[in-house]
């Protein structure tokens, strides 16, 4: 069941923090609109911390990836470090400038900025 969830020959895979605050909601948000708009294939983080074996394999073995997470803290970091996954390309949503909070009502100018932000680093 994993491996329909699994990336598999995709140029670019997108793991994103889904935490309980607005910059894990924005990292999430982000990656399912990237996914959307065709620049990667959005996995399960989810899987990759469970250590259930065709997401990890994926996720060491895809050419290209990007991590978003929501602030320092790095949880999406630490689970892929845990899975001896490396990460290959990172974003940390609070460095652009956006504050952590509870406010779960998303700023579509943010979630602009964090989407920005991951195809400068993928070099897009």
């Amino acid at each position: 069941m994993a491996e329909n969830c699994c990336v598999h020959g995709e140029d670019v895979m997108i793991l994103a923090c889904s935490g309980g605050c607005n910059v894990g909601q924005l990292s999430n948000q982000a990656a399912i609109e990237l996914n959307q708009e065709g620049v990667g294939k959005m996995s399960c983080l989810a899987g990759i911390g469970g250590q259930l074996h065709g997401f990890v394999q994926s996720a060491r073995d895809v050419p290209r990836m990007v991590v978003i997470d929501g602030c320092s803290v790095g949880c999406s970091r630490a689970t892929l470090e845990l899975a001896h996954v490396p990460v290959k390309t990172y974003v940390v949503v609070t460095d652009l400038g956006i504050e952590k909070n509870k406010d779960f009502a998303l700023k579509m100018e943010e979630i602009r900025r964090v989407k920005e932000a991951v195809r400068g680093a993928l070099a897009l």
